[in-house]
């Protein structure tokens, strides 16, 4: 499976990348900026993405998403975030995404998560 990963902590996107890598699948490209993963996304072509919400611009995970889906990107998504907070669960309902994975995600947790798809 082709994996995008939108993360802007880099230790985190490295440890993404090493469990992703361990689980026998592929990272197409680690994207920091909210801004970025629209372009960038639509150009590739993945089988599953990995969305933080915060990002290190002011376009936010679910906003990029949100575009995505507008244009009719369906490539599943699973959000991993450190915010809990139910406003933005809501609103990533609206991106009908996989899962919802609050930080920090373990090995087994993710391994899960993908094999739902």
């Amino acid at each position: 499976m082709k994996i995008i990963i939108v993360e802007d902590d880099k230790v985190l996107s490295l440890l993404l990348t090493k469990m992703i890598e361990r689980l026998g699948h592929e990272v197409l490209e680690i994207i920091t900026k909210g801004s970025d993963a629209k372009k960038i996304i639509q150009d590739r072509s993945a089988d599953l993405i990995l969305m933080d919400i915060m990002l290190e611009d002011d376009v936010d995970g679910i906003s990029a998403m949100t575009s995505l889906r507008e244009i009719g990107l369906s490539v599943p998504v699973i959000y991993i975030t450190g915010n809990s907070d139910p406003v933005n669960f809501e609103r990533a309902k609206k991106t009908n995404f996989l899962e919802y994975l609050i930080k920090p995600v373990g090995f087994d947790e993710l391994k899960e998560t993908i094999q739902k798809i």
